[in-house]
């Protein structure tokens, strides 16, 4: 052969090179859920993608023999161009392989495998046409390299055929949206969190606490409580003798409010309007309780304990607001200060503090800062009261005989 032939055989074995080590890191790189995503829009490249990538070791195998092949054709064809060249010279073989190694580095491995990095679809895509039929030429082959290469993963516990499919768990789906700033606004992000989080959350850590319940007791005069019914800024309201744990119903207003002026309007036509209880154990996952109001048409629900005693009351909205926030903020809850700091309620619940200040305050145990406070520091702190509580320095501001009421959070330094 002549020289400028050895040349062109040789500059189309480094073109043959970099395609198979820039489609390799391509087809390697693609995002496999953007890739499902086109194979949904009938996108024939992705399609044909696709289907190699549910076998990648036999992908691998073709590419990787191809590659070989052409990158120790190379070598033997810059051997004899060497020879012909300088045939006189002893260490020609040696320079012209350091030559070919530092070119093919350059042309044939890092700048089409960064390209490819960077755009793995640019040549994922064409590739996939030229991989498809090529890996039907020359299966035997691939087949019988392939048959040592798993049965040297197995020995090492790799079963190739299991582990070929990718997926995502919670955490992993958590960070990609808390990375996707870019593509939606930062409410529907926190949407999507909350929704993630319904499987973790339990009915107690939403509810409204037993001292907070605000009812109608029928043992209070009837004056009493058709000045509580026109004020009451609820819905529905439990409806009780004493105590709460003595439910008797809850009351719509709306059912009763063209009632109470009637002449004959008492405590009997409460009864009559009332609704049947729904009693919800404190430890229902908060996704589970949706799926009950929904069934069973109802909005409002008392949370009782494993003795039957009520604990707090939860209603739909109050669901609702762990996927979509709160839909009345309290802006009293939590007071960004202008030095960084934070006056905070110490009723507030853990969850709804962490949503509001992105901490990560441990949401496991106690359900309020308030309840935080004490079970850390195994009292009620007195008024002045400085500590460091889970990376988090804080003094106690307000609090009265049973519990902590008002707490500063200091900025982290």
């Amino acid at each position: 052969m002549s020289l400028s032939m050895l040349f062109g055989i040789l500059a189309a074995m480094l073109i043959l090179s970099a395609f198979f080590a820039g489609s390799e890191t391509s087809l390697m790189s693609l995002n496999r859920y953007r890739l499902r995503h086109l194979v949904k829009l009938k996108h024939s490249g992705a399609i044909k993608t696709q289907q190699l990538l549910q076998r990648p070791d036999r992908l691998l195998g073709l590419i990787l023999l191809c590659n070989n092949f052409v990158n120790n054709f190379a070598a033997s064809i810059a051997t004899v161009i060497a020879i012909k060249l300088y045939a006189n010279e002893e260490s020609i073989v040696a320079i012209a392989t350091g030559i070919l190694t530092i070119v093919m580095l350059i042309c044939s491995d890092v700048t089409p495998k960064t390209l490819a990095a960077i755009k793995p679809e640019l040549l994922a895509f064409p590739a996939a046409w030229i991989y498809t039929p090529l890996l039907k030429v020359l299966y035997p082959v691939v087949w019988f390299v392939n048959l040592f290469v798993n049965l040297l993963l197995r020995v090492v516990g790799v079963d190739v055929k299991k582990n070929r499919y990718d997926s995502l768990n919670k955490d992993e789906l958590k960070s990609i949206i808390s990375d996707a700033e870019s593509l939606m606004p930062i409410r529907y992000q926190k949407m999507l969190m909350g929704i993630l989080e319904l499987e973790s959350a339990t009915v107690e850590d939403i509810m409204t606490p037993r001292n907070e319940i605000v009812g109608i007791d029928l043992e209070e005069p009837i004056e009493d409580i058709i000045t509580q019914i026109k004020t009451s800024p609820h819905t529905r309201l439990p409806v009780y003798k004493t105590s709460i744990d003595r439910i008797i119903g809850f009351i719509h207003l709306r059912k009763i409010l063209v009632l109470i002026h009637q002449d004959d309007f008492d405590k009997q036509t409460i009864i009559n309007y009332l609704d049947k209880p729904s009693f919800i154990p404190e430890s229902t996952p908060v996704h589970n309780q949706m799926h009950r109001f929904k069934h069973e048409k109802i909005r409002i629900g008392l949370v009782i304990d494993e003795y039957g005693d009520v604990q707090g009351l939860v209603t739909l909205d109050d669901l609702l607001q762990e996927i979509v926030g709160e839909l009345i903020t309290d802006d009293d809850a939590v007071r960004e200060q202008s030095d960084g700091s934070y006056l905070i309620d110490a009723n507030i619940t853990i969850r709804e503090l962490n949503r509001i200040t992105q901490w990560s305050l441990p949401t496991e145990g106690p359900k309020t800062l308030n309840g935080l406070i004490i079970e850390f520091m195994e009292t009620i702190p007195e008024i002045g009261t400085s500590i460091r509580m889970h990376d988090y320095l804080l003094e106690i501001i307000k609090r009265d005989e049973n519990s902590v009421k008002l707490v500063k959070f200091l900025p982290k330094k």
